[in-house]
């Protein structure tokens, strides 16, 4: 990055990047005592006789605690808890700018899994939602788990979830494109950490019956005696030990590894029509330009804004929670997730509004082998996401609002986007 660069990002950041508002006025002695005491009594006592009542009179339904331990920082790894603050500051900016929900930054100096989950058990009751960050595998896996065991908040880690949620849109959509059938296509996953393993859970549960990992000891077969039991649950038979070896006649590579590690050979190898995903950053395992000089039948997608089809979560995280928080959900299911994803497909082939064109300068954006992905600055993935997530909370029981009507909280999302129309 050139100095200029360095300093204007410096600059940028100065003070932060988030604060905190008032949202009712405080300007006269009856407003403080109603803000404060004595007339705060009033909603505790309330809140007392029925815990849901937090809900209603305090900010707990619109408030998402983003935690971390600073163990696996976007590139950076283990930076620790002060250093990973910036990353946390700015996931709390994109839940506010995206998708309207308030949100913390909460960086823990603590990092054994029984201590993280304490923690987290500690300060639930403030928050509608936990946003897990930047926590390595496997133990993310376990923090995860045991707190959606012991808490009645969505627990969400967006490192697992956010790139499979969006990857299986771009894959459901490039089947399409291609002709072929999910049960029949052959994928490979080169990067077996957070990312990789949940995103293999969810093609598998999508439909995908050929799936083969990598990790930096080679392909994931059942004849390693060096996987722990995350990894063993994707061990496959094979003779093949390399990503060269497995990746002859793939219709899919996804790439959550490191730079270079897809070669234009391997790319002449795969079947026809394939689908790669090369997700490393901020250098894609291959660049579509290599691509392209090996051959033209390629639907590719990256993790960078400068090329089509960027795998970017903040398609995911901030409307899963807003859809989830508006239902009161206990937790982010299975079913949730999947809805997620299906709703970003289906986005994919509307119209695209006048101004996604105008961000990208370019008329020409519609659905094809360059948009199998919305846009992120595509304001209807407020609407069409956060719905379909409150939708499958509310079927799959795990939302406390009982009333729910989708037509008309897609109308509330829409005034949200684009603000309502004043009546007479």
């Amino acid at each position: 990055m050139a100095k200029s660069d360095k300093e204007k990002v410096l600059e940028y950041h100065i003070g932060g990047k988030i604060g905190i508002d008032v949202t009712k006025g405080c300007e006269t002695q009856h407003a403080l005592s109603m803000a404060y005491t004595p007339g705060v009594a009033i909603p505790c006592l309330e809140i007392d006789r029925d815990k849901e009542l937090a809900y209603t009179y305090t900010n707990k339904g619109n408030l998402v605690a983003v935690i971390s331990d600073g163990t696996a920082v976007l590139g950076l790894g283990d930076i620790g808890p002060l250093a990973s603050k910036p990353v946390m500051e700015g996931k709390s900016v994109l839940f506010k700018k995206f998708a309207h929900v308030d949100a913390f930054d909460i960086e823990l100096d603590v990092h054994e899994i029984d201590e993280i989950i304490a923690v987290c058990k500690a300060i639930a009751p403030t928050f509608g939602g936990i946003n897990l960050e930047d926590i390595k595998a496997p133990k993310c896996f376990e923090i995860e788990r045991r707190l959606q065991e012991a808490l009645d908040i969505p627990v969400f880690h967006d490192d697992q979830h956010g790139t499979a949620i969006i990857t299986s849109a771009g894959l459901l959509n490039a089947l399409e494109l291609c002709g072929k059938k999910i049960d029949e296509v052959k994928i490979v996953v080169n990067g077996a950490g957070a990312a990789g393993l949940s995103c293999a859970k969810m093609y598998r549960e999508l439909g995908v019956k050929h799936l083969y990992m990598c990790d930096r000891k080679g392909v994931i077969s059942t004849d390693r005696t060096d996987l722990n039991p995350y990894k063993e649950k994707f061990a496959v038979e094979t003779e093949a030990k390399t990503l060269s070896d497995i990746i002859k006649g793939a219709d899919m590579f996804l790439g959550l590894s490191s730079a270079g590690a897809l070669t234009q050979e391997m790319v002449a190898t795969m079947a026809a029509e394939p689908i790669i995903f090369a997700l490393a950053n901020p250098v894609p395992e291959i660049l579509p330009e290599e691509v392209l000089a090996v051959r033209s039948d390629v639907i590719m997608g990256t993790g960078r804004s400068d090329y089509p089809n960027q795998v970017n979560n903040v398609l995911g995280f901030p409307f899963i929670f807003r859809g989830a928080l508006d239902v009161r959900a206990r937790k982010v299911t299975e079913g949730m997730k999947l809805a997620a994803a299906e709703a970003l497909a289906a986005l994919a082939k509307e119209p695209i509004p006048y101004y996604v064109k105008a961000a990208y300068h370019d008329d020409n954006i519609e659905f094809g082998k360059e948009h199998i992905i919305p846009k992120p600055f595509n304001k209807e993935v407020l609407i069409w996401v956060a719905s379909a997530v409150a939708k499958a909370a509310v079927e799959e029981g795990v939302a406390r609002v009982t009333d729910y009507d989708h037509n008309a909280y897609r109308e509330e999302l829409r005034c949200m986007v684009y603000g309502c129309p004043k009546k007479d």
